[in-house]
């Protein structure tokens, strides 16, 4: 990198955050058919993958999963709630938290989009050793963003501190699948 380019605009090419934000909005164009033939939506998606695999679990702890606040979650179960794919119900152990599972119109989905992984192996071309490097790298990534403070002005000049890196994120498989279902 030359003096020019460290003082110069930045260019959009040249961002990470660009080359993340255009790859996500590729991937989920590339699910948007497979899911409309499932009548689902790409969030509704990754909340049912978390459901197949916990089975049923409280609205936080769905939150988590995804890494959604609450309000954003909630008008998402009242959709797939009026969908008939799942349902949400007050926990008899603890009042204040809201359990929710899948429905059978739910569970008969299931199948069905287990082929979806496979149909974007064929999209990309990107075989399963790829997928998993980048989702190696990517979880990575996500590892150390989570832990790096934003610093300006005279902090940000300063020599970075060493620190213990945080402790890894602990991703639900659906959303971060293994070799076997690439996607």
């Amino acid at each position: 990198m030359t003096h020019q380019e460290d003082t110069g605009p930045p260019r959009l090419d040249d961002q990470l955050c660009f080359a993340l934000y255009a790859a996500q909005r590729a991937v989920t164009a590339a699910y948007r058919p497979l899911l409309d033939d499932l009548g689902l939506t790409y969030p509704q998606y990754l909340v049912l993958l978390v459901l197949w695999e916990q089975g049923e679990t409280t609205v936080k702890e769905l939150a988590g999963a995804l890494r959604l606040d609450y309000g954003t979650v909630s008008p998402l179960l009242k959709r797939l709630e009026a969908a008939g794919l799942v349902r949400r119900e007050r926990s008899e152990r603890d009042e204040r938290s809201v359990l929710v599972a899948c429905t059978g119109r739910a569970e008969e989905l299931r199948e069905r989009a287990a082929r979806v992984p496979g149909a974007l192996l064929t999209t990309t071309g990107l075989d399963g050793a790829d997928v998993a490097r980048l989702r190696e790298e990517l979880r990575m990534l996500a590892d150390r963003a989570s832990g790096a403070a934003p610093r300006s002005g005279a902090h940000a000049r300063r020599a970075p501190q060493h620190r213990t890196p945080p402790p890894p994120l602990s991703l639900p498989r659906p959303l971060l699948p293994t070799v076997s279902t690439p996607w």
